[in-house]
């Protein structure tokens, strides 16, 4: 009998088309870069904080989508003898490292910030806002390209609020600026600064909380542990479950061990193929493995905390033949 696990074979089932994406991405990276060196620049000329922090905001963008697109390559390579699930979870680095960036990148800022408030210099008020006003066009179309991508990915989703907080920023220092040019109230631009610095903490810390926890193999956020455990203890034939770990492979695909006791034998490829496919569709792993066991060995999982009613109390309990 042959075999055919179909599957094995769709390794892209998680990518509708990640050609486009690395070049929406691209695209974006370019658009960033560009503006990014003008706003420097022009913040430098204009001897403004706030303008020096957007293009700060701005670089830490252009190198989370760096990090993003090269967390999508690296995550098509495929598997090596060493590497055996390839290099997907890069995209956990990845997510990683763009927020702890980003934290560095405010602590500089706020501090300039705060030198500044005793005696801020003039700034060229105008200058900040037309800037700063090709920067919403930039960010507003960035994060438009990405949006699409944004919802089942935690690296796209990241560099995508960057985006959406860019773009509101932006708007912020435009009015600061013209707020400026007719006020001469020049304190504004290192407050303007730290407010951009509160955004960027406020969306960061989400990102570093969940890759954290995908580095640390928690269970993925959006995985319901619980009712994994209850649908592989109404298994036919399932007396207990124990050794159940759930995984992120990468900052989309999501891993699964169990040991399912079946004291009839084992049930067949068919269940198991039934099982693992219901497991991907239903619960959102794509990558399970089943142990079956009769129950003749008492194993007492070390590992595992066990969840509510662990051991299968339930209608196949009588069924021993």
């Amino acid at each position: 009998m042959a075999h055919h696990h179909p599957h094995n074979h769709s390794k892209e089932h998680n990518h509708p088309a990640p050609d486009k994406q690395g070049r929406i991405f691209v695209l974006a990276i370019a658009l960033n870069m560009a503006f990014v060196a003008v706003e420097f620049s022009y913040g430098f000329l204009a001897n403004s904080t706030a303008l020096i922090a957007d293009a700060g905001h701005n670089a830490s963008d252009v190198l989370g989508l760096l990090l993003a697109l090269s967390a999508i390559v690296l995550a098509r390579k495929q598997p090596s003898k060493r590497y055996t699930y390839g290099l997907r979870s890069s995209s956990i680095l990845a997510a990683l490292a763009n927020a702890m960036m980003l934290m560095v990148a405010c602590g500089a800022i706020a501090w300039e910030a705060v030198l500044r408030l005793n005696q801020a210099p003039a700034i060229a008020g105008l200058t900040l806002s037309v800037v700063a006003g090709v920067g919403i066009a930039i960010n507003g179309m960035s994060a438009l390209l990405l949006m699409k991508g944004s919802k089942g990915d935690l690296n796209i989703r990241g560099a995508y609020l960057h985006m959406l907080a860019d773009t509101a920023v932006s708007m912020a220092v435009v009015v600061a600026g013209i707020t400026m040019f007719y006020t001469g109230w020049y304190w504004l631009d290192p407050v303007m600064s730290l407010v951009i610095v509160a955004v960027i903490l406020v969306g960061t810390w989400g990102l570093l909380r969940d890759s954290l926890q995908l580095a640390l193999s928690a269970v993925p956020a959006h995985i319901d542990a619980q009712a994994i455990n209850d649908y592989l203890c109404e298994l036919e034939g399932v007396t207990g479950i124990h050794d159940l770990h759930i995984w992120g492979l990468s900052t989309t695909e999501n891993a699964l061990t169990v040991h399912l006791v079946m004291p009839a034998g084992h049930p067949g490829d068919d269940f198991v193929d039934a099982c693992v496919l219901t497991l991907k569709d239903r619960y959102a792993v794509h990558h399970s493995t089943l142990q079956i066991e009769l129950g003749t060995n008492t194993h007492a999982c070390s590992l595992t905390v066990p969840l509510k009613h662990d051991q299968c109390h339930h209608h196949h309990h009588g069924h021993h033949h």
